[in-house]
């Protein structure tokens, strides 16, 4: 390259082979000619011909003199600009030109040769078009961006171009036109507004109208460059001012890049960008000036392409935040889009309102909140998780800090207990999720003590029911946890370890967590040390935080940013971690209390009446005693209480009680001043107080005294004399207390307790009515119409129990007789006497009470081995009683029992008989219960896993043998073959199934099917020689069968395991059955040997059963397996029910049909 310096500097000019000097001695004809040589020869170059670059150097200068650009003939100069050209491609990357000066000279020279375009019929068109080629492929104007006076050449290039193009070009021409002027767009650094007006120009009506062509070259323009002319066409000012002329440049912009011509999805992206940022800008009325280009974008929401739903919902929040007038527009696409397929389009739903209405509530009206509460139950973790948070911010925002005023905190005063609510999900995640959320933004943990408390206080007083049950569970289940983690601490061992991990995220790899955690304790006594600390029941709230902060450090590494066993150790610390409650904390709350008793809080500001505070604060206290009652074990507190025990309101009473009986187990040595005051309270409580009083009193005295019995027997003697049945409404105190003292101290009352059972409580109270009931319609009344007999009776009824439940297993003839005594009162519908004196309303109380008694006393081993089926079925029926409270209360109960795992799997069958009740609310309830039911026995089989003897009464596929035999004995079920009742037994048995079927773990339909065909094999132990009742057992066995069938796709691979039927229900195997069956299913059988049999006269049938036998399960698998139809017609010549309408063989005939039918096959 020096060389070539070197050669220029000489100023000597080389000519091509035959051409000799160029200059201005010469005609202008020969001019043209000696040009047009050189102009082939810089054609026939390339750039690799260094030494023809080097030798024509200073002709590539020569031509670029004054005396050629600016030469009087149009012929020169078009030759001298296409050599030009050729010189630029040549010489690339580097021109030999290198004044700035120069360099503008010669490209407005070019750009005026370019005007030759306009003419497409002059017979130098091709050379013009050959000039234009030349510089489009190699983009020469690019050069032009390092020089000052880029913008002038760019806009006069631009300009034209736009002049020239005409309808006489052809499709080439345009596509060099749009190649040449889009490079100097996207390899450029700016486009100057100048520039951008000339593009934008043609696209005015007007100038359309002019040359259709250059509007044509301007739309082409603006979809090759639209990713890089974006930023500048969104100069709002320059836009979308009010001027006529702005708004058609921007309407013919739309056209232009339309949505509805718009095939390419990222060209219809650009555009969606583009308007949203025009739309959104802040003080932009362009939705308002163009209401069809707004309604139009709003399409775009509901567009087929992925990204551009994604840029419309995320432009939302700026919409909102800037125009809160079009957020009525945008509710319904959002609302649309928020239940989107797309998880990210979901999640941004959220983001956009969430950020506008952090930044003003008034901004989102209730209808986008909503969207956002919905997505809180996403099926996406992602999804959830963002509603969640945002929500917290939200509450924490405007009702916690009071930003907005009481309007807006009542606006979203449903958030806190919308976010509790999500506790009863049953994804771990969730639960951490809404336990973070309860310690950073409803109740923050970081709040002075006092002020914390308030505002739990105020919280727990304003959630509803269901939230208040969700946060005392959520404290119930971190102190599980921490009772877990002081086991680990104390001896690691596998159940333990096991135990901890499914309070984990991902629990399989929660385990390996835990076990290296165990590993780090073993290893480091100050990690140890720290989380004996934290667990310890007297840890305080500053205490918790700075070992938590020292446990994170220890185990985190700056080596190892991302640190999976970290974090998991961190969501058990946040679990364990008692950051709100601590001694300092509950006095406090107390105080709190206090003040609302008092009446100098600030319950009206809070708007919250003084009486709901109480009530909550003390329910509140209640439950924290449950889960830290050594944080209750100070003089102040348990002062403050004892002034609650004298208020005459009963539910403070009974809170304060229960707070005693929760934290007053040392109380007698560490506090002996409130023992002596406590002591007299709690004896007059248990004797003429209250009788739920009563029941508390007594358990704090058995909780917290040493000396019991002499407190029990001061309290017994007096009330067992003075039981007198004149006086009913002083009975009821009296048995409650008897009760509670015949449970907690059995054998130091035995003796009084039987005679007083026996003879008081059967004879003198339940077989005799002494106020006649009154007459009414009603089938329940409040509880403040019942009789006082009917109570005094109730009480009875539950002192007997408790008598048995504190005995136990000593007197089983007092158990018998007291489940005859229960029955008897379910037969007689209440009214035990059955003088008809008592009322409908009595006897449905009395029919409750008798119920629950009955399920309490079959949560007891010894006492439901006695329990008969007969007693068990017509307990059951309760749950289909003619009153609907006694439906309710029945369910109720058995669900507790049943979710507590204290109550056996065959009691879980009676919410099959659910699917008969009136009320959709009843059978909704019902199969909420069923589901938890058989997800907590699911759950549990998961975490104990070597529970494998007690797989027969925990795993749920279990409860479906009790469910068909429950359903043969239901009164309902009269007529075997009635199609009416039959559809009634499918729906029962539906109602079960469909739960247990939704999960086909293990080859679970097989096994329900397996469990079945083997229950058609046996007989009702309960009747085996009841011909009827057998028949009924086999035909709701195919009912069953039919379901499985019908619902299942995999019901016929082979069983997992061999199920066990409950010989208390069914009989053995019937052998003929199971062998033909057997044989039957064999891949290599052959049932023509059994033809023989089958074809005989039907009169055989009559003298042997066998026969038939056979033929029935013949017919049952060939339908089964392929619906063969030569079975049909072999059925029907064979099997004329005729034959056997007197005894129907043991109901094998019956099989015989209802196979047939159940398979759709009988016509």
């Amino acid at each position: 390259m020096a060389h070539s310096k070197s050669r220029a500097a000489d100023g000597k000019i080389t000519y091509p082979p035959g051409v000799k000097e160029i200059s201005s001695n010469i005609s202008k004809e020969e001019m043209v000619r000696r040009l047009k040589m050189v102009v082939k020869t810089f054609m026939d170059m390339d750039q690799d011909s260094e030494e023809e670059k080097e030798l024509y150097l200073n002709l590539a200068l020569h031509l670029a003199s004054d005396f050629f650009l600016k030469h009087p003939d149009k012929d020169v100069r078009l030759l001298v600009a296409c050599c030009l050209a050729d010189i630029f491609r040549i010489y690339a990357p580097e021109a030999p030109y290198t004044s700035p000066d120069k360099l503008k000279d010669i490209f407005m020279f070019i750009t005026r040769q370019l005007k030759g375009l306009e003419d497409t019929k002059s017979a130098q068109f091709n050379r013009y078009f050959y000039l234009l080629e030349n510089i489009a492929w190699v983009k020469s104007y690019n050069i032009c961006f390092e020089l000052e006076d880029s913008n002038e050449i760019f806009t006069q290039l631009y300009r034209t171009l736009f002049q020239v193009i005409n309808n006489g070009h052809n499709q080439k021409v345009h596509m060099h036109m749009v190649d040449l002027m889009s490079s100097i767009v996207c390899e450029g650094d700016s486009v100057s507004q100048e520039l951008l007006d000339t593009v934008l120009v043609n696209l005015v009506p007007a100038h359309k109208n002019l040359n259709k062509q250059a509007y044509d070259l301007a739309k082409a323009l603006l979809k090759r460059t639209a990713q890089a002319i974006e930023p500048y066409i969104t100069n709002v000012s320059r836009l979308y001012c009010t001027s006529h002329l702005s708004l058609s440049l921007l309407r013919s912009l739309f056209l232009i890049l339309g949505f509805g011509k718009f095939n390419d999805n990222d060209e219809r992206l650009q555009v969606v960008k583009l308007l949203a940022k025009m739309f959104g800008a802040k003080d932009s009325e362009l939705a308002a000036q163009n209401k069809p280009l707004w309604q139009c974008y709003l399409g775009r929401f509901n567009d087929i392409h992925v990204p551009i739903r994604l840029e419309c919902v995320k432009f939302a929040s700026h919409c909102l935040m800037n125009h809160p007038d079009l957020a009525k527009d945008l509710t319904e696409f959002l609302k649309v889009r928020s239940h989107d397929p797309e998880e990210a389009i979901r999640h941004d739903v959220i983001v956009s309102i969430v950020t506008a209405a952090k930044k003003d509530l008034t901004l989102v009206n209730d209808a986008l909140l909503n969207f956002v509460k919905e997505r809180t139950l996403d099926k996406r973790w992602r999804v959830r998780k963002e509603a969640m948070m945002g929500l917290a911010q939200i509450y924490k925002k405007y009702s916690l800090q009071g930003e907005g005023g009481k309007e807006a905190a009542n606006q979203i005063s449903w958030i806190k207990d919308k976010l509790l609510h999500i506790y009863y999900q049953n994804s771990i995640d969730d639960r951490l999720l809404v336990e973070r959320i309860f310690a950073q933004y409803m109740v923050p943990h970081n709040l002075e003590t006092t002020e914390r408390m308030k505002c739990l206080y105020y919280l727990y007083a304003t959630l509803d029911t269901n939230a208040v049950k969700a946060l005392n569970e959520m404290w119930k289940c971190q102190n599980m946890l921490r009772h877990h983690v002081k086991d680990l601490l104390d001896l690691v061992k596998q159940p333990k370890v096991l135990l901890i991990n499914w309070n984990l995220p991902d629990p399989g790899k929660a385990q390996d967590f835990v076990k290296k955690l165990a590993q780090v304790l073993d290893d480091d006594e100050r990690i140890r040390n720290q989380l004996e600390t934290l667990v310890s029941p007297a840890c305080s709230c500053k205490q918790a935080q700075v070992c938590v902060r020292d446990i994170t450090k220890k185990l985190g590494s700056p080596k190892q940013p991302s640190n999976p066993f970290l974090e998991m150790v961190k969501f058990l610390l946040e679990r364990i971690a008692p950051v709100h409650i601590d001694t300092e904390s509950i006095s406090a709350l107390v105080k709190q209390v206090n003040k609302s008793i008092d009446g100098t809080a600030e319950d009206d500001e809070e708007g919250v009446p003084t009486e709901q505070a109480i009530r909550a604060g003390l329910e509140l206290l209640k439950v924290l005693s449950f889960t830290h009652p050594v944080s209750f074990h100070s003089a102040e507190t348990f002062e403050s209480l004892l002034g609650c025990l004298k208020m005459d309101d009963e539910k403070v009473a009974e809170a304060a009680l229960q707070i005693f009986k929760n934290t007053g187990s040392k109380m007698e040595e560490s506090f002996p001043h409130i023992k002596s005051v406590l002591l007299p309270v709690l004896q007059t409580k248990a004797k003429r107080g209250p009788p739920r009083q009563a029941k508390y009193a007594i358990h704090c005295i058995h909780a917290m005294f040493t000396h019991r019995d002499t407190h029990f027997a001061q309290i017994f003697e007096p009330l067992h004399k003075g039981l007198d049945l004149e006086d009913l409404d002083q009975l009821i105190t009296p048995l409650t207390t008897l009760g509670h003292l015949a449970l907690l101290a059995p054998e130091q009352f035995a003796a009084p307790l039987k005679s007083l059972v026996a003879n008081f409580i059967v004879k003198d109270l339940l077989m005799s009515d002494r106020i006649p009931g009154k007459k009414t319609t009603k089938l329940w009344v409040p509880d403040d119409e019942v009789s006082s007999e009917t109570l005094a009776k109730i009480q009875g009824i539950k002192l007997m129990v408790r008598w048995l439940l504190g005995v136990k297993n000593t007197l089983s003839k007092s158990g018998n007789s007291t489940l005859r005594m229960l029955t008897a009162i379910l037969h007689s519908d209440g009214d035990l006497t059955e003088q008809g004196k008592m009322g409908k309303p009595d006897m449905s109380r009395l029919r409750l009470a008798a119920a629950c008694a009955l399920l309490k006393l079959a949560q007891e081993p010894c006492y439901h081995e006695i329990i008969t089926l007969e007693q068990y079925q017509l307990c059951a029926l309760v749950i289909n009683d003619e009153c609907y409270q006694v439906r309710q209360g029945f369910a109720q109960k058995l669900h507790k029992g049943l979710c507590r795992l204290r109550l056996p799997l065959e009691y879980l069958a009676v919410f099959a008989l659910c699917a008969k009740d009136p009320v959709k609310e009843r059978r909704a309830h019902a199969r909420q219960c069923l589901v938890k039911n058989i997800t907590i026995r699911r759950e549990y089989l998961k975490q104990h896993a070597a529970v494998s003897e007690k797989l027969f009464s925990l795993l749920p596929e279990y409860v479906v043998p009790y469910a068909i035999h429950l359903l043969v004995h239901d009164p309902d079920y009269i007529k075997v073959q009635d199609i009416e009742q039959l559809k009634d037994i499918k729906e029962s048995l539906w109602f079960i199934l469909e739960i247990i079927m939704s999960k086909n773990e293990n080859n679970s339909h097989a096994f329900i099917r397996k469990m079945v065909e083997n229950i058609k094999q046996t007989k009702d132990a309960q009747a085996p020689t009841d011909a009827k009742i057998n028949e009924k057992l086999y035909t709701v066995c195919d009912v069953a069968m039919n379901i499985i069938i019908s619902k299942s796709t995999t019901y016929s691979l082979e069983s997992p395991k061999d199920p066990v039927l409950p010989t208390r229900y069914f009989t053995k195997p019937d052998k003929v059955g199971v062998l033909v069956r057997g044989l039957l299913r064999s891949p290599n059988s052959d049932p023509n040997w059994i033809l023989e049999i089958i074809t005989r006269p039907p009169i055989s049938f009559k003298k042997n059963q066998y026969p038939i036998r056979i033929l029935s399960e013949i017919l049952y698998v060939r339908v089964e397996r392929e619906s063969d139809p030569n079975w049909v017609c072999l059925y029907r010549t064979q099997m004329d029910p005729k034959y056997y309408k007197s005894s129907l063989i043991e109901g094998q005939a019956s099989k015989i049909v209802w196979t047939l039918v159940h398979f759709g096959l009988f016509l």
